[in-house]
This record gives C-alpha cells, sequence and structure tokens, in this order.
C-alpha cells in the first residue's frame, strides 16, 4: 500500500469517526442520498470535490454532480476541475452522473468541459450519464450530435427533440448567431458568390484536373458553432493524398494549428488559387446552408479541438466565416495559436453588422492587393 493510500485511508477514518459523532452534519434523503454541509471537516471530506458553483451528492458511492443554472466559461472551467478531482478518487466510481435539472444555458465553453470530462471518464473506465437533461441542454446536444455520443437517462424534462424542434430552445451564445439581419446579409453574399463560383467553375475545374489528378473539390470535416461537425468545401489546391502525407510536414506554428508555408503539398494551381483566395469559393455553399457566415471565426479542424482547453471553447459561441479578424490581418503570417484566439475573441467582442460590413470590405482589398496570403 502507498503513503498516499494510507494518508486516504487515515483521513477517511477521522471523518468517518466524526460523522458518527456528529450525524446532524449529514442530510438524509430516502435513506439513500447524501448532502454534504457545511462543517469543520466538510473541506477535509469533499477536497476534492468541493466547488463554489456545483454540488456534489452521493447515492450509493455514485457521485451525482449537480450543474448550476448558466454553465459558461467560468462555470465550465470549474466544472472540468471538479471531474478530474472525481477521477482521482480511490476507489473510482463505476458512473459519475451529471444533473442539469436546474441547467438552462450552457455555452461552447460548458460543452467543452463535458466533451473533456467524457473523454476522461473513458480513458479511466469510468462511465458518465446525464439525467434529467433540460429542453435548453438537450438541443445543443442534438444540434451538436452529442446527443448520440453520450448517454442520457430518459425523462419529462429531456423528452427527445427533433433537429428542427431544437432550434427553438438553443442558447443564444452570441448576438450574431441570431441576427436576422446578419443571416439576410449571408443569404444574399453566398448567392453572389455562389454566381460568382459557377462563372470560374469551369475554368478552375480544368486547371485542378490537368495539374494534378484527383477530385476538384476537398471537403473536410470542421466544427462550427457550438462545436457541431459539418463538412467544408474547398477547391482542392493540394495533392490527392495530402492527408496522409500530413505527418511528413513539419508544422510551423504551435501544436494546435497546423500551418506551413512552404508546404511541398499544394500543387501549382493550389499556390495560384490559394493566392487569389479562390479556392474559397465553395465555401459560399456552406454559408447558405447555415453552416458558416461571411465573416466569423475561423473554422477549426475536429483535431484541433479535441486539444483544447475549456476556454478555448469560447471562440465556438459565434459560426465560422469565410473571412474574419484572421484573414485581414496577415492569415499567412500568423503562427501562434493564442494570436488566433484572440483576433477570434476581439471579433466576438467588437461584433457589429458594421463590423462586419468593415470586414467585407477589408477582404476585398486584401485578396486585391495580395496582401498576408
Amino acid at each position: 500500500m502507498s503513503p498516499t493510500e494510507h494518508v486516504q485511508i487515515f483521513k477517511d477514518f477521522i471523518i468517518f469517526d466524526y460523522f458518527l459523532a456528529n450525524p446532524s452534519v449529514l442530510g438524509q434523503n430516502n435513506g439513500q442520498d447524501y448532502r454534504l454541509k457545511s462543517s469543520p471537516f466538510s473541506s477535509m471530506m469533499v477536497d476534492s470535490v468541493k466547488s463554489d458553483n456545483f454540488l456534489v451528492v452521493f447515492s450509493q458511492d455514485t457521485p451525482v454532480v449537480e450543474l448550476p443554472s448558466r454553465v459558461s466559461v467560468l462555470e465550465a472551467v470549474e466544472f472540468k476541475q471538479l471531474f478530474q478531482q472525481l477521477l482521482q478518487k480511490i476507489p473510482l466510481p463505476e458512473t459519475i452522473i451529471f444533473d442539469f435539472h436546474q441547467t438552462n444555458f450552457i455555452d461552447s465553453s460548458g460543452i467543452g468541459a463535458l466533451v473533456s470530462n467524457h473523454k476522461s471518464a473513458l480513458e479511466q473506465g469510468v462511465k458518465t450519464l446525464l439525467k434529467n437533461v433540460t429542453p435548453q441542454v438537450m438541443s445543443v446536444l442534438v444540434i451538436t450530435g452529442l446527443d448520440q455520443r453520450l448517454t442520457i437517462q430518459p425523462s419529462d424534462n429531456s423528452t427527445t427533440l427533433s433537429t428542427n424542434k431544437s432550434v427553438n430552445h438553443l442558447p443564444t451564445t452570441h448576438p450574431s448567431v441570431r441576427s436576422p439581419v446578419k443571416r439576410l446579409i449571408d443569404i444574399l453574399g453566398a448567392i453572389v458568390g455562389l454566381g460568382i463560383t459557377g462563372i470560374l467553375f469551369l475554368p478552375i475545374a480544368l486547371a485542378i484536373k490537368l495539374d494534378s489528378p484527383g477530385p476538384i473539390f476537398f471537403g473536410q470535416i470542421r466544427c462550427g458553432w457550438m462545436g457541431k461537425r459539418f463538412r467544408i468545401w474547398k477547391f482542392r489546391s493540394m495533392c490527392a493524398n495530402a492527408e496522409q502525407l500530413k505527418e511528413k510536414v513539419k508544422n510551423q506554428a504551435d501544436g494546435k494549428v497546423f500551418k506551413n508555408e512552404n508546404d511541398p503539398r499544394i500543387t501549382r494551381v493550389g499556390h495560384f488559387l490559394r493566392k487569389t483566395s479562390l479556392d474559397e469559393l465553395p465555401q459560399f455553399w456552406n454559408v447558405l446552408k447555415g453552416e458558416m457566415s461571411l465573416v466569423g471565426t475561423r473554422p477549426p479542424t475536429v483535431n484541433e479541438v479535441e486539444i483544447y482547453e475549456v476556454p478555448e471553447w469560447q471562440r465556438l459561441n459565434v459560426k465560422p466565416g469565410i473571412t474574419g479578424e484572421w484573414q485581414v490581418n496577415g492569415r499567412s503570417k500568423i503562427r501562434s495559436f493564442e494570436d488566433i484566439i484572440q483576433m477570434d475573441l476581439k471579433y466576438q467582442h467588437h461584433w457589429s453588422l458594421a463590423h462586419d460590413i468593415r470586414i467585407i470590405f477589408k477582404t476585398i482589398l486584401v485578396v486585391v492587393r495580395k496582401d498576408g496570403m
């Protein structure tokens, strides 16, 4: 037995003895559930589960984590820290339950913490169960597909929602998400953009086919609003087996983004398409479908999001865009993931319809001048 286990047993013995002598510090519920009340030993007993915004209820050795009414970035960080502490308990519980009965708002940071906790639990062989899920939370789980990946206990509050019905309960994580004027601008811009794409399609497609074997379009799964996955479309600018060759290419940026200024996988036509941003024209289809916006944050890959820290999920509170702060501030020169995060958060903080219009015009100037492309 390790010294740590000896210390834990000693602490548990003292606590057990204290509660035998002072049963009033425990609240009983049907003889099964126990809520911790304040006591001289409460911090000692729950030093690995105590939290300001979360309540942990032990039911037959199964921890039940009651989430607060609002789970934004601060609560999400606390949620992950609390869960990591629960996974340090000896012995590990077979199941950890997340009780959402009072949660009526959750943003991308909260979803990030939930995904991270579920992943950590699987790595430790611990099951997670969501119960009393409110319509507001369920709508996010449905729209992101997490209702298929997580175990959810059916209840009156968490009636299965269709994707269409769930939209009525989706949280407004950022004003831009629910702006009808922004959506109208997106639709009109997408129609114009697709018209331009149609005009240029034949010469671009012919050039791609003559330059290298492979498809005309390149599709890749990206993470959009709240982490919802979608397939982004571009004109192919790399060799057909680019994904298989990625490991052989040196990453010149930090670990959470991949960038190489002289990527050998880029074809001759691909260099031209990227220099002129013509490779991004098919993304107007993503905008028309509502998966992206004309202006937004940079759409991350699934691999990037999987290694995000909880606060970094904030960039998913808005829809990704064809252009954005990173596009008009020298995207080819950006090497730091922190810079990308700061630009995305700056966009969210300063967002307005006028700001979107300014970025659109700046993007046109950048493309014409070929600055930072």
